[in-house]
């Protein structure tokens, strides 16, 4: 089955306000910026995002909330986001923040036809007794706290240990960038950019992948495929403008002088921006 669309607006015109989102990347490594410019020209508001961040401010997710798009996110850290933090902070934002290897493997279990599962990450703390302030109101105080979740003791190796239980997550459309796609949707993801991205592509009921490279069906071997074809329904082809246009999210640089003398840990320079 060929799974390209003509392009990226094509691709998400069906993604109706109040959807949930699973969008791969980790910072601004491997994100799927071309659709989220896309949807952010579509129009759908009221969404809910599932990622690892929030992007920074003005690229990637972050232009949905500087848009006022996005109503909840799920999200491990705030990063470098002050967009992020701000609407967080004055309770125009719901945030549910999660331990980052349980949100990859909520992601995970979701596609896997998994409901929940148990996990030591969180128990002792506010992620298993509740308490996380999910949204403020606009003088600071908490309106929505996480609920308690339940705890069961195990038997390990190590003796009787406690887990906390986590529900898998299923989206309603994935978005998610790789380095290489075939006509099928088999997609390769190149180095750190893997990250999120086969989590987001399998938790999504519809998953969208944009691909810098979009070859036949057969050019990619199957034991380099990272995540299969059955889990990805539409594939957007990039332009090679498309594809070269990667951002930096923090950039250090170490000063040289005219001896060719490296600088010092505390004369290194950082800064932000594009490379």
């Amino acid at each position: 089955m060929d799974k390209v669309v003509g392009s990226a607006a094509e691709a998400v015109a069906d993604i109706g306000s109040g959807s949930t989102l699973a969008v791969g990347g980790f910072g601004l490594c491997g994100i799927p910026s071309v659709l989220i410019e896309a949807l952010l020209a579509q129009g759908a508001d009221e969404l809910e995002a599932v990622s690892n961040n929030a992007g920074v401010d003005e690229w990637g997710l972050g232009q949905l909330l500087f848009a006022g798009r996005l109503r909840r996110m799920v999200a491990s850290y705030v990063g470098e986001n002050k967009e992020f933090a701000r609407q967080y902070l004055s309770g125009e934002l719901e945030v549910e923040l999660t331990p980052q290897g349980t949100l990859a493997e909520r992601m995970r279990a979701g596609g896997a036809g998994i409901a929940a599962f148990f996990t030591p990450t969180g128990v002792g703390t506010q992620v298993a007794e509740g308490g996380l302030p999910w949204r403020y109101d606009t003088e600071g105080n908490v309106v929505v706290a996480s609920p308690a979740k339940e705890v069961r003791s195990f038997e390990t190796a190590d003796g009787p240990r406690d887990y906390v239980l986590e529900q898998a997550i299923v989206a309603d459309y994935g978005l998610v960038r790789a380095q290489r796609g075939d006509r099928h949707g088999n997609l390769v993801f190149r180095h750190a950019a893997q990250n999120f991205n086969p989590q987001a592509a399998m938790c999504g009921r519809v998953t969208i992948a944009e691909v810098e490279e979009l070859v036949e069906p057969g050019e990619i071997a199957p034991e380099d495929v990272h995540t299969p074809g059955v889990y990805v329904h539409r594939v957007v082809a990039l332009t090679p403008e498309q594809a070269a246009d990667k951002r930096i999210e923090k950039k250090t640089v170490q000063q040289v002088d005219s001896g060719g003398r490296a600088a010092s840990a505390s004369e290194r320079v950082e800064t932000q921006g594009a490379s």
